[in-house]
């Protein structure tokens, strides 16, 4: 019986791994050098960097940005844990990545952005593009400089022809999906007057939210991140000239004064929040919600009633001060999940998570496009078949 079971599952990772080389293709890394010279560089000192796909018949005008996540560092011993990996320097970072999903290549997978110049930007500063400060420590050698980073990396892409684009989205997961909410407008500003752009964020609209034990954990590491980065001069000032700069890292804060029309994905249930937002292990010592933040189906009655509660008050942070204009778009389903837009079988599938009868691509797609506008919130959890009970957690950091 174990034998027969073991074989099935054997069966079926095979499969899914021919599926994803079916979806997926590698594009090989470009290293922007020249920004060195201008202090644009990885937490390490080393060259920003990027995987591009150039686009092809009708797209070949069309280009979409996209910022990988990987949460932050708030201080200069969680910065040296990043400087020798991937996310602190481009000296780590594999010389190829896949695309697959909104970076598909294949219109069956991408109708809408598949011919698109495509690109990954690689994340390697440690707060979301925001931090400029000039002074190195010998000592650490740590270099605070992700506003640069992003800058240079653009400036890149538009000698290479971004300068021509008649359409633009800038998209991220994470730490990225939070990049394209604090450059939205920024990003706009950078290309030519005329071309359409749009953004587009996916799990980064994290909230601040108490812990299970009360504290104010959140607001304090973001506090902590803006200052140690110097980040203040490149948050939106129409939220820095009202609210402490670390209030400015909250997309609850940044999205209403936002120009740029931007689209939000989110999970009612973002995994990463509820593991590191509501019940991360500073404020749940004895492990009690271990279990439950693997799987939502191991949360006891109590702790889904508090994750209930966990989705009132993200939606009273999202209608509360997110804009309503219909020129923003709006996917907030209630699966157990964290980014969503990075994995095919979230992004585009059969077994796609579905709302207004819409997976997330189409909505996106008929969004960006104009086709029709989409703002739809999922009722409260197990509601939502279509969620399949989703849990990710080896990518969470990475996309």
């Amino acid at each position: 019986m174990a034998h027969a079971r073991l074989g099935q599952w054997l069966s079926l990772l095979v499969c899914l791994l021919i599926l994803l080389k079916a979806e997926s293709h590698p594009v090989g890394i470009t290293l922007v050098e020249n920004a060195v010279a201008k202090g644009a560089v990885c937490l390490d000192g080393s060259a920003p960097a990027y995987h591009f796909d150039k686009g092809f018949g009708a797209g070949v005008n069309n280009w979409l940005v996209h910022i990988e996540g990987g949460g932050w560092c708030n201080s200069v011993a969680t910065c040296l844990d990043r400087k020798n990996t991937y996310y602190g320097s481009s000296n780590k970072m594999e010389k190829s990545l896949s695309f697959y999903a909104v970076l598909s290549n294949k219109q069956k997978f991408n109708p809408d952005f598949y011919n698109w110049n495509r690109i990954k930007v690689r994340y390697c500063d440690g707060a979301s593009f925001t931090g400029d400060v000039e002074a190195v420590n010998p000592a650490t050698n740590l270099h605070f400089r992700g506003a640069r980073v992003f800058r240079a990396i653009i400036d890149d892409l538009l000698a290479k022809g971004m300068k021509n684009a008649h359409s633009a989205l800038l998209s991220g997961c994470s730490a990225g999906g939070l990049t394209s909410i604090l450059h939205c407008d920024n990003f706009r500003s950078l290309l030519p007057v005329g071309t359409k752009v749009k953004c587009l964020a996916d799990a980064g609209y994290f909230i601040n939210a108490k812990t299970v034990s009360g504290s104010r954990y959140i607001q304090a590491f973001y506090g902590e991140v803006v200052a140690l980065h110097g980040s203040a001069k490149n948050l939106p000032a129409s939220c820095t000239s009202k609210l402490s700069p670390g209030l400015c890292f909250f997309p609850q804060n940044v999205v209403p004064v936002i120009r740029t029309p931007i689209f939000l994905v989110n999970a009612a249930y973002d995994s990463w929040q509820i593991k590191n937002i509501l019940a991360p292990d500073i404020a749940d010592p004895k492990g009690a919600w271990k279990k439950c933040k693997l799987d939502i189906k191991n949360c006891s009655p109590s702790q889904l009633q508090t994750m209930q509660e966990y989705r009132l008050q993200f939606l009273r942070a999202l209608l509360t001060h997110a804009s309503t204009s219909t020129s923003h778009g709006l996917f907030m389903d209630s699966c157990y999940a964290h980014c969503q837009i990075v994995t095919q079988d979230t992004w585009l599938a059969a077994s796609s998570p579905v709302l207004g009868k819409k997976t997330i691509g189409k909505a996106v797609g008929d969004w960006y496009h104009d086709r029709t506008p989409f703002q739809k919130i999922d009722c409260a959890y197990p509601c939502n078949p279509t969620c399949q009970n989703r849990v990710y957690n080896s990518n969470e950091q990475q996309d």
